[in-house]
Order: structure tokens, then C-alpha cells, then sequence
């Protein structure tokens, strides 16, 4: 997995495939499919082996202990230097304190701190808000991160399941006042949830900032464990543990036609799941998780092969989300209500100006 994107508009080179961290623990709300530290030892060491860099934590998982167990796997590996580290802010680390939580300037001050004692690290390569709290105002967010930059305690900064209008106007403040840029937006992305589609992909590729998709499996869902019953789903995995659980008609429509294509393609339907965001519009990163190191392999495999055109429509018609509000109107057919075709108006042609950037390397923003 030697394949890295520049992230956003930055200097700072990922990993397409990210290790997420959310499991590595068996504390707080994540403890019941957590793993202890020797469980996952081995899934840390093969994404290195792999060629992975891009590593992604929070301070809410498993109550802190992933922060804890990924520090101490990073120094016994002695691969500080190498590694892009990330963590996030936002969730409450003290329910009895009511500045203890959100994205108020003490509160990010406060769990970057924490953060860094658990990771056992001076600083962070990326740092992200990791949910908008609907209260603290973008512009005191943006200078925050601005003097955590300064102070030397983060490399860069980014947020996470915010409004496409909460990130426009983070990155639109830095830009306008020279502070530090927003380069990575994490978002839910998969074939069963496309929602992002409207709005995100071209506000990040505007503004010059690398969508990093989580869930690229739609929580477990497109890995092929489940199969329909007359109750819902059923299968091997969390999500048919119990039973029962309702999917609608339009997911198992996507579910029908990733298996068929994956077939196709002689790979599993987690593999082309994967492939699929990664490969979409403004994606830089894809944050995949693993319960051991043999299903990290396969994951890691996801981008060993292209999924032809005529098999990416069929997946893309599958579970093409019905434009709402006025985004039915940004189509092609109803920009011929707007200029008529015949007249050849475009876009500058290519060569028009000179490119930017003449290297090889490609960026995810």
C-alpha cells in the first residue's frame, strides 16, 4: 500500500487507507466489540507493514483507552516520526462539567492535553473537531486551532461531521485572516449512505480540503455476512447478532448489486465497497477498521484492482440518492434552461493556464 495523497491542500502525504482506532480497547461505549492491547498489536503492526501512515483515534473511544493502547504501540514500534497521528475533541470526558465537553477554546485546550499524555507525544500531526455542538461560534474554533499550531502542539487541523456551510465558513475565516487552513473533513461515506453527495465533495474540492470517509462498509452492512430474512437481516457479524433489524428496500438493492459485481470482479463485497469511496471525488482517505489482522489484509487489498465503468454504474444506479431541495436543479439536463447547448459555452480549455503543480504526486482536495 505505497499509494499516498497529498491531503487537502497541504504538503502532508496519507495514506489512502487509514488505520481507525475506535476498537482498540474494552472500555466506555465502544467495550463491546473492543480489543485488548495484545489483540490489537498484531492489526497495528501489519497496517505498518502494509505501508499505512495515516492512524486515527479520538479521545471518547473505548473512554480514552485507544489513545492509551496506540501510544504505547507507536513506542514500542519506534515509529513516531513516520506516522500521520490523529485524534479528535468534542464528546464529554466528565459529564459533571459542563465545560468538559464541546469546542469551546477550554474545553480543546483542556483535550488536546489529555490526548497528549495518552498518545505519549509532544504534539499532533492532525487534530480534528469531532462534532459540531451547535453552540460554540466557528470563529473561535478557527483560532484555537490557529494557536495550538503556534504553540507547537499540532501540525495541522480538520474537522468532522459538520454542516458542508460550518466547513465552508471555518476554511473561508482562516483564509481571510491567515490563520491555519482546514485540510480534512471526516464524513460517513459508503454505497448505502451517499448523503455527502450534495453539497461536500465540491465545497471540499473548492476550498481545498481532503474528505477522509469512515464507515466505507456502511457499518458492517455491504461485508457480505448478512443475508435477507422474513424479520430483516441475519448473519455472523454485530449487526445480525440479535436479528431483526429492518434494512430498506432501496440497501438491499445496493447489497444485491455489490454482490453481483464483486463476483464479477473475483473480490469480496467489503473489498469493492472500500474501492468505491476511495475512489469518488474529493476522497483522500478511507478510515478502515479490523477486528484481526487477517481481515485487515483483505482490506488492505482494496485497492489492488480498478472497478470497471460499466460495473461502477451498476453500483452507483443501485442506490442513486434522489436529489432533494434545489440540487435537482444543478443537473445537466436543466442547465439547458439555462444557456442553450448550442451555443459551445464551457470552461476554459485545457492548457489555458499553466498548472500548479507539474509533479506526480495527486491530491485528495
Amino acid at each position: 500500500m505505497n499509494d499516498y495523497y497529498l491531503l487537502g491542500r497541504s504538503g502532508l502525504r496519507v495514506s489512502r487507507l487509514a488505520l481507525g482506532t475506535m476498537n482498540f480497547g474494552v472500555g466506555g461505549f465502544h467495550a463491546a466489540y473492543g480489543k485488548t492491547e495484545r489483540e490489537a498489536e498484531p492489526i497495528f503492526r501489519r497496517y505498518l507493514d502494509g505501508g499505512g501512515n495515516f492512524i486515527d483515534t479520538a479521545d471518547f473511544y473505548t473512554a480514552g483507552e485507544s489513545e492509551t493502547i496506540l501510544g504505547r504501540l507507536i513506542a514500542a514500534a519506534g515509529v513516531r516520526d513516520r506516522v500521520v497521528l490523529t485524534s479528535k475533541f468534542t464528546n464529554t470526558v466528565d459529564p459533571a462539567d459542563p465545560n468538559a465537553a464541546g469546542n469551546g477554546r477550554k474545553h480543546v485546550i483542556r483535550a488536546l492535553d489529555a490526548t497528549l499524555r495518552r498518545l505519549g507525544t509532544d504534539y499532533l500531526d492532525l487534530y480534528l473537531l469531532h462534532t459540531w455542538d451547535r453552540i460554540t461560534p466557528v470563529e473561535e474554533v478557527v483560532r484555537t486551532f490557529d494557536d495550538l499550531v503556534r504553540a507547537g502542539k499540532i501540525r495541522y487541523a480538520g474537522l468532522s461531521d459538520v454542516p458542508a456551510w460550518y466547513a465552508a465558513r471555518a476554511q473561508s475565516l482562516a483564509e481571510a485572516h491567515a490563520l491555519t487552513p482546514m485540510i480534512s473533513l471526516q464524513l460517513p461515506y459508503s454505497l448505502v449512505n451517499r448523503g455527502i453527495e450534495a453539497e461536500y465533495p465540491a465545497m471540499a474540492q473548492s476550498l481545498g480540503i481532503g474528505l477522509t470517509a469512515w464507515s466505507p462498509i456502511g457499518g458492517g452492512l455491504l461485508s457480505g455476512k448478512y443475508r435477507r430474512t422474513g424479520d430483516g437481516l441475519a448473519g455472523d457479524g454485530r449487526l445480525g447478532g440479535g436479528g431483526g433489524q429492518q434494512v430498506a428496500e432501496r440497501d438491499w438493492a445496493v447489497i444485491d448489486a455489490l454482490e453481483k459485481v464483486a463476483a464479477e470482479l473475483g473480490r469480496s463485497m467489503a473489498q469493492v465497497a472500500v474501492n468505491w469511496v476511495a475512489t469518488q471525488p474529493a476522497v483522500g482517505s478511507v478510515i478502515i477498521g479490523a477486528s484481526s489482522a487477517e481481515q485487515l489484509d483483505a482490506n488492505l487489498a482494496a485497492l489492488d484492482f480498478t472497478i470497471p465503468a460499466e460495473l461502477r454504474e451498476r453500483l452507483e444506479q443501485a442506490g442513486a440518492p434522489e436529489p432533494g431541495g434545489p440540487y435537482a436543479m444543478f443537473t445537466p439536463g436543466y442547465q439547458s434552461w439555462i444557456v442553450s447547448p448550442g451555443l459551445g459555452i464551457g470552461d476554459k480549455p485545457a492548457g489555458y493556464a499553466p498548472p500548479i503543480w507539474n509533479g506526480a504526486a495527486p491530491s485528495a482536495g
